[in-house]
């Protein structure tokens, strides 16, 4: 199982799901009521430069995780499971490691923690496409100091990297990157540099929040970001969750392990889009994918698995 990360938002997101299927509608149904707002309203009907706001974009996308997961959940048995990023966090929770409620209040309060830090220490993210990984890192090496930091924080693909640091810092990296033979460097419309230590007052934040919350082992492996190794108890998980957003994504490590630990499967994607299904294709040799994000896309899958 694969839950997709910020990013995958988008004005309508889940509102055909909710329209065709009760199991999806009572997941909207039961974040509006955790969350003490409409957040299936902003969802549905926008505006989008409030939904793309980090503390609801984060939300959102897990809600429609687990809406679509709701419908799908009694035609999948998960051997693995693993998100990037906020997905993380929905992998838990499709695991059981979370409820519905606790996860989508936990990152309500991440979005919101990011959102402050991200105005504390203004910080700027780019992806790098067409270099390797290793030219990446180093390049982001070399741009650091002086006070400056940039590190390679989503290593998504092997020449697919997003850096994240202190805006000089990244677009001095990404210049380096251009030299070196990347083919494109494009400028993220973030808030914060996410999984980079400019996020450092965030975690401290994050760290009492997830001693507070509910957190149950989890019923199947969940590949941890922070590590891309198997979490099998609520103790792990709940420490990685906390390392998460100053450590990189190992997304490409990630999908390596979750071959190796569930081999010959199929990698599926719930929530909004199909860019990890997109990314595993180009990690693993020979996935299989399939995702699941549209009403027409459950539909389809309702039908086969009949």
């Amino acid at each position: 199982m694969l839950c997709p990360g910020q990013g995958a938002q988008k004005v309508g997101m889940g509102k055909d799901l909710a329209e065709k299927f009760p199991a999806a509608r009572d997941v909207f149904a039961s974040v509006d009521e955790a969350l003490g707002t409409k957040l299936s309203k902003l969802m549905w009907e926008g505006p989008e430069d409030e939904l793309t706001l980090t503390h609801n974009a984060q939300p959102a996308i897990l809600t429609h995780s687990l809406a679509t997961w709701a419908v799908v959940k009694d035609r999948l048995t998960p051997m693995a499971a693993a998100g990037h990023s906020l997905g993380e966090y929905s992998a838990y929770a499709i695991v059981g490691a979370f409820s519905t409620e606790t996860a989508v209040k936990l990152v309500r309060r991440r979005g919101e923690l990011m959102l402050e830090a991200g105005k504390q220490r203004p910080g700027a993210m780019a992806v790098i496409l067409g270099l390797a990984s290793a030219q990446v890192e180093d390049a982001c090496h070399a741009a650091s100091g002086g006070g400056q930091v940039v590190v390679a924080a989503n290593l998504n693909g092997p020449d697919q990297t997003v850096i994240s640091g202190d805006p000089p810092a990244v677009e001095q990296a990404g210049e380096a990157c251009k030299k070196a033979g990347a083919k494109r460097v494009l400028p993220l419309k973030v808030s914060g540099a996410f999984h980079s230590p400019l996020m450092a007052a965030a975690q401290n934040a994050l760290r009492e929040t997830l001693a507070k919350v509910h957190l149950n082992d989890p019923k199947v492996p969940v590949i941890a970001n922070a590590t891309a190794e198997p979490v099998k108890d609520a103790a792990s998980a709940r420490r990685l969750l906390g390392d998460q957003l100053t450590a990189p994504v190992h997304w490409v490590a990630s999908m390596e392990r979750a071959a190796a630990v569930a081999p010959d499967t199929t990698f599926v994607e719930v929530g909004p889009g199909n860019v990890l299904a997109g990314l595993v294709k180009r990690i693993v040799n020979g996935a299989t994918t399939l995702s699941l994000g549209t009403a027409a896309d459950v539909t389809s899958f309702l039908e086969r698995a009949a």
